[in-house]
């Protein structure tokens, strides 16, 4: 399952999560998968795009970075895949 992650950076934390980062990696555990992500220029927000099957996956990964950031875990559908839902409810 896809997930967008809005992780809102806390008040001046950018340069710690940075550092934090290089020192000891994303600390995901095994079964939550990266794909992509993009920083707002301003340092505020970071959007993720990840995969996972466990939601409870987040929660370990989640733990590690509480005190820099702060976490919205959206479940996401490609367009492909909700245009094809819709299409086959409206032939119903």
């Amino acid at each position: 399952m896809l997930f967008m992650v809005v992780e809102r950076f806390k008040d001046g934390k950018a340069k710690e999560i940075y550092r934090r980062f290089q020192e000891k990696g994303r600390m995901m555990p095994e079964g939550l998968k990266y794909l992509d992500s993009w920083v707002e220029i301003n340092f505020d927000r970071c959007f993720q795009l990840m995969e996972c099957d466990d939601i409870r996956l987040f929660q370990e990964w989640i733990f590690h970075w509480q005190d820099l950031v702060e976490f919205e875990i959206i479940p996401i559908v490609p367009s492909k895949e909700t245009a094809e839902v819709v299409t086959n409810t409206i032939s119903l």
